[in-house]
Protein backbone atom coordinates (compact mmCIF):
# COMPACT_ATOMS: atom_id res chain seq x y z
CA UNK A 1 0.00 0.00 0.00
CA UNK A 2 1.19 3.65 -0.44
CA UNK A 3 4.05 5.20 -2.56
CA UNK A 4 5.76 2.16 -4.20
CA UNK A 5 9.19 2.56 -6.12
CA UNK A 6 9.24 0.71 -9.61
CA UNK A 7 11.49 -1.82 -10.31
CA UNK A 8 10.39 -3.50 -13.20
CA UNK A 9 8.10 -3.69 -16.13
CA UNK A 10 6.25 -6.21 -18.09
CA UNK A 11 5.72 -4.33 -21.68
CA UNK A 12 3.70 -6.75 -24.38
CA UNK A 13 2.31 -3.97 -26.73
CA UNK A 14 1.09 -4.09 -30.28
CA UNK A 15 1.52 -0.65 -31.69
CA UNK A 16 5.23 0.89 -30.32
CA UNK A 17 3.74 4.19 -31.37
CA UNK A 18 4.92 6.34 -28.51
CA UNK A 19 6.73 4.13 -26.77
CA UNK A 20 9.97 5.16 -27.09
CA UNK A 21 10.28 8.10 -24.21
CA UNK A 22 8.55 5.88 -22.00
CA UNK A 23 10.84 2.55 -22.36
CA UNK A 24 13.85 5.18 -21.68
CA UNK A 25 12.94 6.82 -19.10
CA UNK A 26 12.22 3.09 -17.41
CA UNK A 27 15.92 2.45 -18.43
CA UNK A 28 17.34 5.84 -17.26
CA UNK A 29 15.44 4.88 -13.80
CA UNK A 30 17.02 1.53 -13.81
CA UNK A 31 13.77 -0.81 -13.97
CA UNK A 32 14.17 -4.10 -15.23
CA UNK A 33 12.34 -4.59 -18.34
CA UNK A 34 10.69 -7.92 -19.83
CA UNK A 35 9.15 -8.02 -22.96
CA UNK A 36 7.86 -10.36 -25.86
CA UNK A 37 8.44 -10.99 -29.55
CA UNK A 38 8.29 -7.85 -31.58
CA UNK A 39 8.38 -5.24 -28.27
CA UNK A 40 11.19 -6.90 -26.90
CA UNK A 41 13.01 -6.36 -30.13
CA UNK A 42 12.22 -2.81 -30.23
CA UNK A 43 13.58 -2.20 -27.11
CA UNK A 44 16.45 -3.57 -27.61
CA UNK A 45 17.23 -1.75 -31.10
CA UNK A 46 16.54 1.22 -28.36
CA UNK A 47 19.91 -0.03 -26.84
CA UNK A 48 18.32 -1.07 -23.87
CA UNK A 49 18.51 -4.17 -22.18
CA UNK A 50 15.23 -6.48 -22.00
CA UNK A 51 14.81 -9.57 -20.57
CA UNK A 52 12.79 -12.07 -23.28
CA UNK A 53 9.39 -13.23 -21.21
CA UNK A 54 10.23 -16.91 -22.34
CA UNK A 55 13.94 -16.52 -20.81
CA UNK A 56 11.37 -15.83 -17.19
CA UNK A 57 8.78 -18.89 -18.18
CA UNK A 58 11.26 -21.32 -19.47
CA UNK A 59 8.61 -21.44 -22.26
CA UNK A 60 8.26 -20.54 -26.04
CA UNK A 61 6.14 -18.80 -27.31
CA UNK A 62 3.68 -21.09 -29.32
CA UNK A 63 0.64 -21.58 -31.31
CA UNK A 64 1.72 -18.90 -33.75
CA UNK A 65 2.07 -16.31 -30.86
CA UNK A 66 -1.75 -17.24 -29.88
CA UNK A 67 0.02 -17.93 -26.29
CA UNK A 68 3.30 -15.70 -24.83
CA UNK A 69 2.74 -14.35 -20.94
CA UNK A 70 -0.04 -17.00 -19.85
CA UNK A 71 1.90 -18.75 -17.63
CA UNK A 72 2.42 -18.37 -13.61
CA UNK A 73 5.67 -16.71 -13.15
CA UNK A 74 4.09 -13.97 -15.12
CA UNK A 75 0.80 -13.93 -13.61
CA UNK A 76 2.38 -14.85 -10.42
CA UNK A 77 4.26 -11.84 -10.24
CA UNK A 78 1.56 -9.05 -11.19
CA UNK A 79 -1.00 -10.90 -8.78
CA UNK A 80 1.54 -11.67 -5.69
CA UNK A 81 0.44 -9.45 -2.94
CA UNK A 82 3.81 -7.98 -1.28
CA UNK A 83 2.80 -7.99 1.82
CA UNK A 84 1.16 -11.52 2.15
CA UNK A 85 3.64 -14.01 4.08
CA UNK A 86 1.66 -17.20 1.82
CA UNK A 87 2.29 -15.28 -1.24
CA UNK A 88 5.88 -14.36 -0.28
CA UNK A 89 6.14 -18.38 0.12
CA UNK A 90 5.28 -19.27 -3.24
CA UNK A 91 7.08 -16.47 -5.08
CA UNK A 92 10.53 -17.82 -3.43
CA UNK A 93 9.49 -22.01 -3.73
CA UNK A 94 8.66 -21.48 -7.44
CA UNK A 95 11.08 -18.49 -8.48
CA UNK A 96 8.59 -15.48 -9.21
CA UNK A 97 9.87 -11.98 -9.77
CA UNK A 98 7.89 -9.36 -9.05
CA UNK A 99 6.22 -6.78 -11.38
CA UNK A 100 5.76 -3.84 -10.88
CA UNK A 101 4.03 -2.06 -13.98
CA UNK A 102 2.21 -3.77 -16.72
CA UNK A 103 2.36 -1.91 -20.07
CA UNK A 104 -0.40 -3.35 -22.84
CA UNK A 105 -1.61 -1.66 -25.92
CA UNK A 106 -4.41 -4.53 -27.25
CA UNK A 107 -4.93 -6.03 -30.45
CA UNK A 108 -6.81 -3.42 -32.61
CA UNK A 109 -10.29 -5.67 -32.41
CA UNK A 110 -12.59 -1.77 -33.62
CA UNK A 111 -10.03 -0.79 -36.14
CA UNK A 112 -10.02 -3.72 -37.79
CA UNK A 113 -13.47 -4.30 -37.33
CA UNK A 114 -14.44 -0.84 -38.86
CA UNK A 115 -12.15 -2.00 -41.85
CA UNK A 116 -14.76 -4.51 -42.86
CA UNK A 117 -11.56 -7.24 -42.99
CA UNK A 118 -12.42 -10.63 -43.32
CA UNK A 119 -13.95 -12.79 -40.32
CA UNK A 120 -11.08 -14.92 -39.42
CA UNK A 121 -8.79 -11.78 -39.82
CA UNK A 122 -11.45 -9.76 -36.78
CA UNK A 123 -11.34 -13.16 -34.73
CA UNK A 124 -7.44 -13.34 -34.71
CA UNK A 125 -7.75 -9.36 -33.25
CA UNK A 126 -9.09 -10.67 -29.71
CA UNK A 127 -6.30 -10.26 -27.60
CA UNK A 128 -6.08 -12.94 -24.69
CA UNK A 129 -2.51 -12.45 -23.43
CA UNK A 130 -3.17 -8.38 -23.32
CA UNK A 131 -6.72 -8.21 -21.68
CA UNK A 132 -5.38 -11.06 -18.58
CA UNK A 133 -2.55 -9.09 -17.84
CA UNK A 134 -4.80 -5.92 -17.75
CA UNK A 135 -7.21 -7.33 -15.46
CA UNK A 136 -4.77 -9.17 -13.22
CA UNK A 137 -2.51 -5.96 -13.06
CA UNK A 138 -5.66 -3.66 -12.17
CA UNK A 139 -7.02 -6.31 -9.78
CA UNK A 140 -3.76 -5.60 -7.92
CA UNK A 141 -3.26 -2.21 -8.17
CA UNK A 142 -2.21 -2.02 -4.58
CA UNK A 143 1.07 -3.64 -5.59
CA UNK A 144 1.13 -3.07 -9.72
CA UNK A 145 0.89 0.05 -11.57
CA UNK A 146 -0.86 -0.99 -15.18
CA UNK A 147 -1.00 1.22 -18.09
CA UNK A 148 -3.37 -0.21 -20.72
CA UNK A 149 -3.23 2.20 -23.67
CA UNK A 150 -0.69 4.30 -25.42
CA UNK A 151 -2.78 7.18 -24.88
CA UNK A 152 -1.27 6.57 -21.05
CA UNK A 153 2.49 6.73 -21.94
CA UNK A 154 2.88 10.35 -21.84
CA UNK A 155 1.17 10.50 -18.48
CA UNK A 156 3.20 7.97 -16.54
CA UNK A 157 6.39 9.64 -18.13
CA UNK A 158 5.43 12.77 -16.62
CA UNK A 159 4.58 11.20 -12.99
CA UNK A 160 8.10 9.29 -13.75
CA UNK A 161 9.87 12.37 -14.24
CA UNK A 162 8.28 14.62 -11.21
CA UNK A 163 8.03 11.35 -8.99
CA UNK A 164 11.87 9.87 -9.81
CA UNK A 165 10.25 6.38 -10.21
CA UNK A 166 7.69 6.54 -7.53
CA UNK A 167 4.01 5.43 -7.84
CA UNK A 168 1.16 6.64 -5.32
CA UNK A 169 -1.80 4.33 -4.50
CA UNK A 170 -3.80 7.10 -5.45
CA UNK A 171 -2.18 6.84 -8.77
CA UNK A 172 -2.33 3.30 -9.13
CA UNK A 173 -5.80 3.04 -8.35
CA UNK A 174 -6.82 5.35 -10.95
CA UNK A 175 -4.98 3.68 -13.51
CA UNK A 176 -6.40 0.70 -12.62
CA UNK A 177 -9.79 1.98 -13.11
CA UNK A 178 -9.33 3.35 -16.65
CA UNK A 179 -7.60 -0.13 -17.03
CA UNK A 180 -11.25 -2.12 -16.23
CA UNK A 181 -13.17 1.09 -18.64
CA UNK A 182 -10.57 -0.50 -21.39
CA UNK A 183 -11.00 -3.89 -20.63
CA UNK A 184 -14.52 -3.65 -20.37
CA UNK A 185 -15.29 -1.31 -23.13
CA UNK A 186 -12.94 -3.85 -25.74
CA UNK A 187 -15.10 -7.06 -24.62
CA UNK A 188 -18.55 -5.14 -25.44
CA UNK A 189 -17.23 -4.37 -28.91
CA UNK A 190 -16.58 -8.13 -29.47
CA UNK A 191 -19.16 -9.77 -27.69
CA UNK A 192 -21.49 -7.06 -29.98
CA UNK A 193 -19.60 -8.38 -32.86
CA UNK A 194 -20.27 -11.92 -32.45
CA UNK A 195 -23.68 -11.72 -31.47
CA UNK A 196 -24.99 -9.82 -34.15
CA UNK A 197 -26.04 -7.25 -31.13
CA UNK A 198 -28.82 -9.44 -29.52
CA UNK A 199 -31.50 -7.09 -29.03
CA UNK A 200 -31.91 -9.31 -25.46
CA UNK A 201 -29.72 -7.54 -23.31
CA UNK A 202 -28.24 -3.89 -23.74
CA UNK A 203 -24.92 -3.73 -23.84
CA UNK A 204 -23.05 -0.41 -25.44
CA UNK A 205 -19.99 1.13 -24.32
CA UNK A 206 -18.46 4.80 -25.70
CA UNK A 207 -15.27 5.38 -24.49
CA UNK A 208 -15.01 9.18 -24.88
CA UNK A 209 -16.52 11.23 -22.61
CA UNK A 210 -17.19 14.72 -22.87
CA UNK A 211 -18.54 17.59 -19.76
CA UNK A 212 -20.78 20.32 -20.89
CA UNK A 213 -21.14 23.50 -19.37
CA UNK A 214 -24.56 22.31 -18.25
CA UNK A 215 -27.68 20.01 -19.22
CA UNK A 216 -30.78 21.09 -20.71
CA UNK A 217 -30.94 24.07 -18.15
CA UNK A 218 -27.91 25.83 -16.06
CA UNK A 219 -28.83 23.77 -12.74
CA UNK A 220 -28.32 20.46 -14.16
CA UNK A 221 -25.00 19.02 -15.23
CA UNK A 222 -24.50 17.63 -18.63
CA UNK A 223 -22.35 15.44 -20.60
CA UNK A 224 -21.44 14.06 -23.94
CA UNK A 225 -20.50 10.48 -24.45
CA UNK A 226 -19.48 10.20 -28.16
CA UNK A 227 -16.52 11.46 -31.03
CA UNK A 228 -18.13 14.96 -32.22
CA UNK A 229 -14.38 15.09 -34.11
CA UNK A 230 -15.27 12.11 -35.96
CA UNK A 231 -18.37 13.80 -37.95
CA UNK A 232 -17.58 17.59 -37.19
CA UNK A 233 -14.54 20.25 -37.12
CA UNK A 234 -15.42 22.66 -35.49
CA UNK A 235 -14.14 26.06 -36.94
CA UNK A 236 -14.84 28.60 -34.49
CA UNK A 237 -17.35 29.57 -31.76
CA UNK A 238 -18.03 28.81 -28.47
CA UNK A 239 -18.34 25.68 -26.66
CA UNK A 240 -21.19 23.26 -27.68
CA UNK A 241 -23.95 22.94 -25.26
CA UNK A 242 -26.29 20.29 -24.68
CA UNK A 243 -28.92 21.82 -25.89
CA UNK A 244 -26.90 22.54 -29.35
CA UNK A 245 -26.48 19.01 -29.46
CA UNK A 246 -29.93 18.35 -29.23
CA UNK A 247 -30.55 20.76 -32.01
CA UNK A 248 -27.53 19.62 -33.88
CA UNK A 249 -28.95 16.28 -34.19
CA UNK A 250 -31.75 16.82 -34.90
CA UNK A 251 -30.74 19.26 -38.04
CA UNK A 252 -28.67 16.56 -39.30
CA UNK A 253 -30.99 13.47 -39.87
CA UNK A 254 -33.24 16.23 -41.30
CA UNK A 255 -30.86 17.57 -43.86
CA UNK A 256 -30.19 14.35 -44.73
CA UNK A 257 -33.33 13.57 -46.81
CA UNK A 258 -32.76 15.72 -49.19
CA UNK A 259 -30.03 15.38 -52.06
CA UNK A 260 -31.01 18.82 -53.62
CA UNK A 261 -29.81 22.07 -52.73
CA UNK A 262 -30.97 22.92 -49.39
CA UNK A 263 -31.10 24.42 -46.33
CA UNK A 264 -32.68 24.62 -43.10
CA UNK A 265 -33.40 26.30 -40.16
CA UNK A 266 -33.88 24.66 -36.64
CA UNK A 267 -35.23 25.68 -33.21
CA UNK A 268 -35.75 23.24 -30.68
CA UNK A 269 -35.13 20.33 -32.64
CA UNK A 270 -37.75 21.42 -35.12
CA UNK A 271 -37.37 22.75 -38.05
CA UNK A 272 -38.90 26.65 -38.80
CA UNK A 273 -37.41 26.76 -41.76
CA UNK A 274 -36.60 24.78 -45.28
CA UNK A 275 -36.33 24.76 -48.81
CA UNK A 276 -34.73 23.38 -51.84
CA UNK A 277 -33.56 25.38 -54.77
CA UNK A 278 -31.29 25.12 -57.85
CA UNK A 279 -29.20 28.11 -55.81
CA UNK A 280 -28.05 28.00 -51.91
CA UNK A 281 -28.68 31.66 -51.69
CA UNK A 282 -32.75 31.08 -52.87
CA UNK A 283 -33.13 28.19 -50.41
CA UNK A 284 -31.37 30.38 -47.69
CA UNK A 285 -33.71 33.25 -48.33
CA UNK A 286 -36.89 30.91 -48.86
CA UNK A 287 -36.24 28.72 -45.59
CA UNK A 288 -35.85 31.91 -43.43
CA UNK A 289 -39.14 33.48 -45.16
CA UNK A 290 -40.65 30.64 -43.50
CA UNK A 291 -40.90 31.69 -40.25
CA UNK A 292 -37.52 34.77 -39.30
CA UNK A 293 -38.78 35.58 -36.28
CA UNK A 294 -38.16 31.94 -34.80
CA UNK A 295 -34.92 31.82 -36.95
CA UNK A 296 -33.49 34.25 -34.43
CA UNK A 297 -31.22 32.13 -32.32
CA UNK A 298 -31.55 28.81 -34.49
CA UNK A 299 -29.58 26.14 -36.33
CA UNK A 300 -28.76 26.74 -39.61
CA UNK A 301 -27.48 23.61 -41.55
CA UNK A 302 -27.14 22.84 -45.37
CA UNK A 303 -26.05 20.23 -47.70
CA UNK A 304 -24.16 22.60 -50.03
CA UNK A 305 -20.82 24.54 -49.78
CA UNK A 306 -21.46 27.93 -48.49
CA UNK A 307 -20.77 30.46 -50.59
CA UNK A 308 -19.44 33.93 -50.21
CA UNK A 309 -23.10 35.47 -51.63
CA UNK A 310 -24.78 33.15 -49.07
CA UNK A 311 -22.58 34.13 -46.24
CA UNK A 312 -23.10 37.98 -46.66
CA UNK A 313 -27.03 37.33 -46.43
CA UNK A 314 -26.77 34.85 -42.82
CA UNK A 315 -24.48 37.22 -41.34
CA UNK A 316 -27.37 39.53 -41.05
CA UNK A 317 -29.25 36.84 -38.69
CA UNK A 318 -28.12 36.11 -34.96
CA UNK A 319 -27.98 31.79 -35.05
CA UNK A 320 -26.23 29.70 -32.87
CA UNK A 321 -24.91 27.09 -35.25
CA UNK A 322 -24.26 26.48 -38.82
CA UNK A 323 -23.68 23.31 -40.58
CA UNK A 324 -22.11 23.06 -43.80
CA UNK A 325 -20.12 20.15 -45.69
CA UNK A 326 -17.70 23.10 -46.58
CA UNK A 327 -17.16 26.90 -46.53
CA UNK A 328 -15.29 29.11 -48.92
CA UNK A 329 -12.71 30.91 -47.78
CA UNK A 330 -14.37 34.08 -48.31
CA UNK A 331 -17.40 32.75 -46.54
CA UNK A 332 -15.96 31.76 -43.55
CA UNK A 333 -14.18 34.85 -42.92
CA UNK A 334 -17.50 36.31 -42.99
CA UNK A 335 -19.04 34.11 -40.65
CA UNK A 336 -16.59 33.71 -38.22
CA UNK A 337 -16.55 37.58 -37.57
CA UNK A 338 -18.77 36.70 -34.65
CA UNK A 339 -16.29 34.80 -32.59
CA UNK A 340 -18.83 32.88 -30.47
CA UNK A 341 -20.79 31.38 -33.66
CA UNK A 342 -20.06 28.06 -33.89
CA UNK A 343 -19.41 26.64 -37.14
CA UNK A 344 -19.05 23.26 -37.95
CA UNK A 345 -17.79 21.63 -41.19
CA UNK A 346 -19.72 18.06 -41.60
CA UNK A 347 -17.38 15.00 -42.21
CA UNK A 348 -18.42 12.54 -44.45
CA UNK A 349 -19.51 9.61 -41.47
CA UNK A 350 -22.20 7.03 -41.63
CA UNK A 351 -24.72 7.75 -38.45
CA UNK A 352 -25.28 4.34 -36.17
CA UNK A 353 -28.51 2.70 -36.95
CA UNK A 354 -30.08 2.20 -33.40
CA UNK A 355 -31.29 4.76 -31.38
CA UNK A 356 -31.24 4.41 -27.33
CA UNK A 357 -33.09 6.95 -25.02
CA UNK A 358 -33.23 6.17 -21.24
CA UNK A 359 -35.93 6.60 -19.16
CA UNK A 360 -37.32 5.07 -15.89
CA UNK A 361 -35.14 2.58 -14.36
CA UNK A 362 -34.05 1.08 -18.31
CA UNK A 363 -33.24 2.10 -21.58
CA UNK A 364 -35.47 2.08 -25.12
CA UNK A 365 -33.97 1.08 -28.50
CA UNK A 366 -35.05 1.04 -31.60
CA UNK A 367 -34.24 1.16 -35.35
CA UNK A 368 -33.37 4.19 -36.50
CA UNK A 369 -36.46 5.76 -38.79
CA UNK A 370 -35.08 5.03 -42.10
CA UNK A 371 -37.66 4.89 -43.98
CA UNK A 372 -39.00 7.74 -46.54
CA UNK A 373 -41.36 7.36 -49.08
CA UNK A 374 -41.60 8.64 -52.91
CA UNK A 375 -43.91 9.48 -55.53
CA UNK A 376 -43.76 5.57 -56.57
CA UNK A 377 -44.66 4.87 -52.76
CA UNK A 378 -47.87 6.74 -53.08
CA UNK A 379 -51.70 5.07 -52.94
CA UNK A 380 -53.77 7.61 -54.55
CA UNK A 381 -56.82 7.17 -52.27
CA UNK A 382 -58.75 9.76 -54.26
CA UNK A 383 -60.73 10.35 -57.28
CA UNK A 384 -58.11 13.21 -58.49
CA UNK A 385 -54.56 12.31 -58.34
CA UNK A 386 -52.27 15.24 -57.09
CA UNK A 387 -50.43 17.00 -60.13
CA UNK A 388 -46.54 16.66 -60.91
CA UNK A 389 -45.86 19.66 -58.96
CA UNK A 390 -48.07 18.71 -55.98
CA UNK A 391 -46.46 15.52 -55.95
CA UNK A 392 -43.21 16.93 -55.48
CA UNK A 393 -44.82 19.32 -52.84
CA UNK A 394 -45.85 16.22 -50.84
CA UNK A 395 -42.51 14.13 -50.96
CA UNK A 396 -41.02 17.36 -49.55
CA UNK A 397 -43.59 17.92 -46.87
CA UNK A 398 -43.24 14.19 -45.79
CA UNK A 399 -39.91 14.32 -45.62
CA UNK A 400 -40.32 17.22 -42.73
CA UNK A 401 -42.84 16.04 -41.38
CA UNK A 402 -41.06 12.66 -40.36
CA UNK A 403 -38.58 15.22 -38.62
CA UNK A 404 -41.34 17.06 -36.56
CA UNK A 405 -42.38 16.30 -32.83
CA UNK A 406 -45.75 14.72 -33.13
CA UNK A 407 -48.47 15.47 -33.26
CA UNK A 408 -47.29 17.36 -35.99
CA UNK A 409 -48.53 19.38 -39.56
CA UNK A 410 -46.69 20.21 -41.97
CA UNK A 411 -47.81 23.06 -45.11
CA UNK A 412 -45.64 23.15 -48.04
CA UNK A 413 -45.79 24.91 -51.04
CA UNK A 414 -43.26 24.95 -54.16
CA UNK A 415 -40.69 23.00 -52.27
CA UNK A 416 -40.84 25.55 -49.11
CA UNK A 417 -41.94 24.89 -45.61
CA UNK A 418 -44.51 27.69 -45.61
CA UNK A 419 -45.38 26.66 -41.90
CA UNK A 420 -45.74 23.52 -39.07
CA UNK A 421 -47.75 22.69 -36.23
CA UNK A 422 -45.81 20.66 -33.86
CA UNK A 423 -46.18 18.61 -30.63
CA UNK A 424 -49.73 19.79 -30.10
CA UNK A 425 -51.91 16.93 -27.87
CA UNK A 426 -54.32 17.44 -31.04
CA UNK A 427 -53.69 17.12 -35.11
CA UNK A 428 -56.51 19.59 -35.74
CA UNK A 429 -54.78 22.34 -33.44
CA UNK A 430 -51.62 21.19 -34.98
CA UNK A 431 -53.48 22.60 -38.42
CA UNK A 432 -54.39 25.57 -36.96
CA UNK A 433 -51.06 26.15 -35.93
CA UNK A 434 -49.34 25.59 -38.82
CA UNK A 435 -52.27 28.10 -40.80
CA UNK A 436 -51.63 31.19 -38.66
CA UNK A 437 -48.22 30.89 -38.31
CA UNK A 438 -48.47 30.99 -42.72
CA UNK A 439 -50.81 33.55 -42.25
CA UNK A 440 -48.84 35.67 -40.03
CA UNK A 441 -46.19 35.81 -42.17
CA UNK A 442 -48.04 36.97 -45.17
CA UNK A 443 -46.98 33.20 -46.85
CA UNK A 444 -50.06 32.12 -49.75
CA UNK A 445 -51.48 28.74 -48.97
CA UNK A 446 -53.70 28.93 -52.07
CA UNK A 447 -52.13 25.44 -54.23
CA UNK A 448 -50.12 24.45 -51.11
CA UNK A 449 -50.22 20.36 -49.83
CA UNK A 450 -50.52 19.08 -46.54
CA UNK A 451 -48.55 16.35 -44.76
CA UNK A 452 -49.49 14.29 -41.05
CA UNK A 453 -46.88 12.31 -39.05
CA UNK A 454 -50.09 10.07 -38.36
CA UNK A 455 -53.67 9.52 -39.78
CA UNK A 456 -56.58 11.77 -39.36
CA UNK A 457 -59.07 10.44 -36.77
CA UNK A 458 -61.83 12.38 -38.66
CA UNK A 459 -62.56 14.54 -41.97
CA UNK A 460 -62.31 17.83 -40.19
CA UNK A 461 -58.52 18.46 -40.58
CA UNK A 462 -58.70 18.22 -44.07
CA UNK A 463 -61.90 20.66 -44.08
CA UNK A 464 -59.55 23.22 -42.63
CA UNK A 465 -56.82 22.53 -44.86
CA UNK A 466 -58.65 22.94 -47.98
CA UNK A 467 -60.65 26.25 -46.44
CA UNK A 468 -57.35 27.49 -46.10
CA UNK A 469 -56.20 26.69 -49.61
CA UNK A 470 -54.49 23.06 -49.84
CA UNK A 471 -55.19 21.67 -52.30
CA UNK A 472 -53.28 18.10 -51.87
CA UNK A 473 -52.85 16.18 -48.63
CA UNK A 474 -50.17 13.18 -47.75
CA UNK A 475 -50.94 11.20 -44.85
CA UNK A 476 -50.11 7.64 -43.67
CA UNK A 477 -53.82 6.32 -43.38
CA UNK A 478 -55.59 3.27 -41.20
CA UNK A 479 -57.99 5.00 -39.45
CA UNK A 480 -61.64 3.47 -39.54
CA UNK A 481 -63.13 6.78 -40.67
CA UNK A 482 -60.16 6.96 -43.52
CA UNK A 483 -63.27 6.78 -46.02
CA UNK A 484 -64.79 10.31 -44.67
CA UNK A 485 -61.43 12.16 -45.28
CA UNK A 486 -61.62 10.62 -48.90
CA UNK A 487 -65.13 11.44 -49.50
CA UNK A 488 -64.54 15.21 -48.51
CA UNK A 489 -61.48 15.32 -50.68
CA UNK A 490 -63.63 14.49 -53.42
CA UNK A 491 -66.22 16.54 -52.60
CA UNK A 492 -63.64 19.83 -52.46
CA UNK A 493 -61.42 18.51 -55.21
CA UNK A 494 -58.51 18.03 -53.45
CA UNK A 495 -56.16 14.72 -53.93
CA UNK A 496 -54.85 12.39 -51.27
CA UNK A 497 -52.40 9.86 -51.20
CA UNK A 498 -51.68 7.34 -48.50
CA UNK A 499 -48.15 6.23 -47.58
CA UNK A 500 -48.76 3.66 -45.41
CA UNK A 501 -46.18 4.35 -43.17
CA UNK A 502 -46.52 6.96 -39.87
CA UNK A 503 -43.53 8.85 -38.72
CA UNK A 504 -44.15 9.73 -35.25
CA UNK A 505 -40.93 11.19 -33.67
CA UNK A 506 -41.90 11.94 -29.57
Amino acid sequence: MGTKRITSALISVFNKDGLEPLVRKLDQLGVKLISTGGTQKFISDLGCEVQPVEDLTDYPSILGGRVKTLHPKVFGGILARRDNDADKTDMQKYAIPEIDLVIVDLYPFEETLAENAAHQEIIEKIDIGGISLIRAAAKNYNDTLVVSSRNQYSLLQGILDEQNGDITEAQRKIFAAQAFNISSHYDTAIYNYLSGENENVFKQSIIQSKKLRYGENPHQKGFFYGDLNSLFDQLNGKEISYNNLLDIDAAVNLIDEFDETTFAILKHNNACGIASREKLIDAWTDALAGDPVSAFGGILITNREVNEETALKINKLFFEVIIAPGYQAEAFEILKQNKKRIILRRKDRELPGKQFRSLLNGVLGQEKDLSMEGINDFETVTEKGPTSTEAQDLVFANKIVKHTKSNAIVLAKNKQLTASGVGQTSRVDALKQAIEKARNFKLDLNGAVMASDAFFPFSDSVEIADKAGVKAVIQPGGSIRDKESIEYCNKAGMAMVFTGKRHFKH
